[in-house]
């Protein structure tokens, strides 16, 4: 028993010393295998009250938080959020302060973080799955995973955990911090509203250097977008913004049809000015509604179909999107970042089975959750099929892919290559795969052929090119096959929901 307590407490030291002294910031947090637990204990009577009376101040009340048994005592918490916070559930977002009592203290090499309450989506994978993809493409943006939150001791909820876009974010990812770091919030269209910076308060937030309030970078920027003549757009526009950056994050806002961002609604980003490149750089935020869940005014087949040019009506409310796909050159190289991440995990073969072991990882937290906003049959059935007008996560992939993959090829782009497609070892390639309306057939061969899983022959092709396009939307759901003339066969998923 004695032994048992001693190891108890070792490990207890080690994860406290991991809060305080991680040598890279989110180390523990993001890379540990278990849902984070955070209980927060309020000594306030009416601690709910006290926190919805704060919201509307936007300022923190104190509380003393355990994550996963480490104890940080007197740290700032309150509600967080636009959308998610305006709704009758109890269960808010939240912002949480390590430093905002104790200028020492912070968890993991973090001063903040927030916790999401997955009000829009009933798989609370949307978040998880876009961020860790966007990460992994090396997009700026934060990182995220899960956490079972209780409040004086009462489970509130499984939460997803945001790494917060702050010093230690820009110190991470940049190695420098002290440039300044604008949100584009509530309204950052990056149109030009004149050379006096205040014109633009409304528009965007400032988060550093705020005493010294000097917002000519920006205004600089926002000048050169609108003003410089198109000839010479391109040589100008780079020497001010890493346009890199912004491609990346403009292809990957197109694939999962997350338009609660710039592609959109014109806001939910940051733009950082490098200290050490003096150039901007555009960080990615708030993607929850990622999986084409903010529609815009949009039908769920236009959701699903969004064309890779899309801007928002009236033309003139995104200059940064409508100048760049105007040059030949700057949509060229935009395209070539959404070509890269089709070739590189926006696929089935990659997106499906995360998808399938983060919903394994939640499942239990998510039945337990009792201030979820759906129900548990709701989180299963959204995963493979739409809930309303809330579209399904993995029918959305390949429903992405046959929307953009056309137009890249009919801009010139290469069919993909067999190293890129799902079965590496054949030249004989189905993409994508599942599919519900048309599927590209690759290397095929003079002659092909597909049936149906019993062996019954539907139709036979001629293929004249490397591609050939199949429109599949009169089958139904199921397993078919593909055979070629050499005797190569391939499975395709038709999958219409």
């Amino acid at each position: 028993m004695k032994k048992k307590i001693l190891l108890f407490l070792f490990a207890f030291l080690i994860l406290i010393s991991k809060c305080i002294f991680a040598q890279t910031a989110g180390d523990s947090i993001f890379t540990s295998s278990q849902i984070h637990t955070l209980y927060f204990q309020f000594n306030q009577t009416s601690w709910y009250d006290s926190l919805t009376a704060t919201y509307a101040g936007d300022y923190y009340i104190k509380v003393d938080l355990t994550i996963d048994g480490a104890l940080f005592n007197n740290i700032g918490v309150k509600f967080k959020g636009n959308s998610s916070y305006n709704n009758s559930s109890v269960k808010k977002s939240i912002k949480v302060d390590f430093n905002l009592y104790d200028s020492t203290l912070t968890c993991d090499g973090f001063k903040k973080i927030n916790l999401n309450n997955g009000f829009k989506d009933p798989t609370f994978l949307r978040e998880k799955v876009c961020l860790d993809f966007l990460n992994a493409q090396g997009v700026n943006a934060p990182r995220c995973t899960f956490a079972n939150v209780y409040l004086n001791n009462q489970l509130w909820g499984l939460y997803t955990l945001v790494e917060e876009v702050d010093k230690t974010f820009l110190q991470d990812r940049f190695a420098n911090k002290n440039g300044n770091l604008f949100k584009g919030d509530p309204h950052g269209d990056l149109k030009y509203l004149g050379n006096n910076t205040s014109s633009y308060y409304p528009h965007y937030e400032l988060h550093t250097n705020e005493t010294v309030n000097d917002w000519s970078d920006l205004l600089n920027f926002i000048n050169l977008l609108n003003n410089t003549p198109s000839n010479i757009l391109e040589s100008s526009i780079t020497n001010v913004l890493e346009i890199n950056s912004w491609y990346k994050v403009w292809a990957g806002n197109i694939l999962f049809a997350n338009l609660d961002s710039y592609q959109g609604s014109g806001h939910n980003y940051f733009l950082y000015h490098n200290t050490a490149t003096n150039k901007f750089e555009w960080i990615a935020w708030d993607v929850n509604e990622a999986f084409g869940n903010f529609q815009q005014g949009l039908s769920l087949l236009q959701i699903k179909n969004l064309s890779p040019d899309y801007t928002p009506m009236p033309t003139g409310n995104r200059p940064l999107e409508e100048k760049l796909l105007a040059n030949a050159n700057m949509k060229a190289a935009y395209y070539n970042s959404l070509y890269q991440m089709l070739t590189s995990g926006f696929d089935t073969t990659n997106l499906y089975p995360l998808i399938d072991s983060l919903a394994d990882w939640i499942r239990p937290s998510v039945y337990a959750d009792p201030n979820k906003f759906f129900t548990n049959n709701n989180f299963e059935t959204n995963i493979n099929f739409d809930l309303g007008n809330i579209p399904a996560l993995k029918p959305f992939i390949p429903a992405r892919i046959n929307a953009v993959l056309p137009v890249l090829i009919a801009a010139g782009y290469s069919p993909l290559n067999s190293g890129d497609l799902q079965n590496a070892n054949s030249l004989f390639q189905v993409f994508p795969n599942p599919a519900h309306e048309i599927v590209y057939v690759y290397n095929s061969g003079i002659e092909f052929s597909l049936f149906s899983i019993d062996g019954k022959l539907l139709r036979n092709f001629s293929a004249q090119n490397q591609i050939t396009e199949i429109n599949i939307s009169n089958l139904c759901d199921g397993i078919y096959l593909l055979k070629n003339k050499t005797g190569a066969v391939q499975r395709l998923i038709v999958l219409k929901n």
